[in-house]
């Protein structure tokens, strides 16, 4: 069984932001496969699969780990079998980088979820940075000409997660 985790806020507030580009990977994912997030389970929407889950935690991003723990445990999933999907402002604009491990850089959902849970696959999605404050722009709304880039990011994206769920990652 694999565990395949969106990284976002659950507010809808947030929907829209760079910040959600986990779960709008997910979501697409959900979409592509016939599939609902909509049990709730370990402080998380999940979808159950043959062979693996889909799961969006809802205890905003820099507490991740609580919900990822609790879903590691309850579906006795090892680490290797986890991939965590996440936004990353050092990555250009539409880039995807998928990793074993490493470290969390700036990211702090991901920090979390290190210090809860241990080393786990990645999958992070590049929305570049801005000049401005990093909170700010990371919970803004994606404009609509990163938007495309971000868009096919996610697409990309699909791809790595059907072969994460096939062990060919």
């Amino acid at each position: 069984m694999r565990l395949i985790v969106g990284l976002g806020n659950p507010n809808k507030l947030y929907k829209k932001t760079f910040h959600n580009a986990g779960f709008m990977v997910v979501d697409l994912f959900a979409k592509n496969n016939k599939l609902k997030l909509n049990k709730n389970k370990c402080k998380a929407k999940i979808a159950i699969a043959d062979n693996y889950i889909l799961c969006e935690p809802q205890t905003y991003m820099n507490l991740s780990g609580d919900s990822v723990l609790e879903l590691k445990k309850y579906f006795k999933v090892k680490n290797e079998d986890i991939l965590i999907i996440l936004d990353d402002i050092d990555l250009k604009k539409g880039d995807i980088r998928f990793r074993i491990n490493g470290s969390a850089g700036t990211h702090n959902g991901l920090r979390d979820i290190l210090a809860k849970v241990g080393e786990t696959p990645r999958l992070r999605i590049g929305i570049g940075r801005n000049e401005g404050d990093l909170a700010e722009y990371v919970l803004s709304d994606i404009d609509c000409e990163s938007k495309v880039l971000i868009d096919s990011a996610i697409e990309k994206a699909q791809d790595v997660i059907s072969k994460f769920i096939e062990g060919d990652m």
